[in-house]
């Protein structure tokens, strides 16, 4: 029996497939979706390629895990970052900035990688839930605002945030662009009191 390295066989296995997310995740930061492989993922982690389809069945469920296991990440920090602000319209304001912080840091690498990878059919319901994730906290907001739709308005304005990031991604100013696509979308909350 090979060894474990966990207090038991469900920590190890726990262990092991949080290591290959990690692994594929890597890879995926380094901008290549097609090189996540389970031979390149096995070989991160040190285990025997045909090892992880104990973990995995394919390669489709494995990028739809790190896409899953990305969320929390994005929305620990987008709440972090609304948590300090002193109103609903201000939690707005902290939810652009800080979404265009994550890209700006490198966070949106993964879904860049994954664009044009030829399994990113198979993964739109991974990202749909983590998109949903992402939005909750700006639907709070803008109903504390008083928003009559504020699902339909979360998603205008993650518009907004999509087109910082694509000008980020082109090399636009970091400071200059946060700071227009905050004013935009604070000002675009000025509709919902009419």
């Amino acid at each position: 029996m090979p060894k474990i390295s966990a207090p038991s066989v469900a920590d190890h296995r726990a262990q092991q497939r949080r290591a290959l997310i990690a692994a594929a995740r890597g890879l995926l930061e380094e901008g290549d979706a097609s090189r996540v492989t389970f031979a390149a993922v096995a070989q991160r982690t040190g285990l025997a390629r045909n090892s992880v389809y104990k973990y995995f069945t394919d390669r489709r469920e494995l990028l739809a895990e790190v896409v899953r296991e990305a969320a929390p990440r994005w929305t620990e920090r987008i709440e972090q970052e609304m948590s300090t602000a002193a109103g609903p319209q201000e939690r707005v304001a902290a939810y652009v900035r800080a979404q265009l912080l994550l890209v700006r840091d490198g966070e949106h690498r993964i879904a860049q990688a994954l664009a044009d990878d030829p399994d990113a059919a198979v993964l739109r319901e991974a990202a749909a839930e983590a998109h949903d994730r992402i939005l909750a906290p700006l639907v709070a907001a803008l109903t504390e605002l008083g928003d009559d739709a504020p699902r339909r308005t979360a998603r205008l304005l993650q518009g907004f945030v999509n087109a910082a990031t694509l000008a980020l991604e082109s090399g636009d100013d970091f400071d200059a662009l946060c700071s227009r696509a905050v004013e935009l979308t604070v000002a675009s909350l000025g509709s919902l009191k009419d």
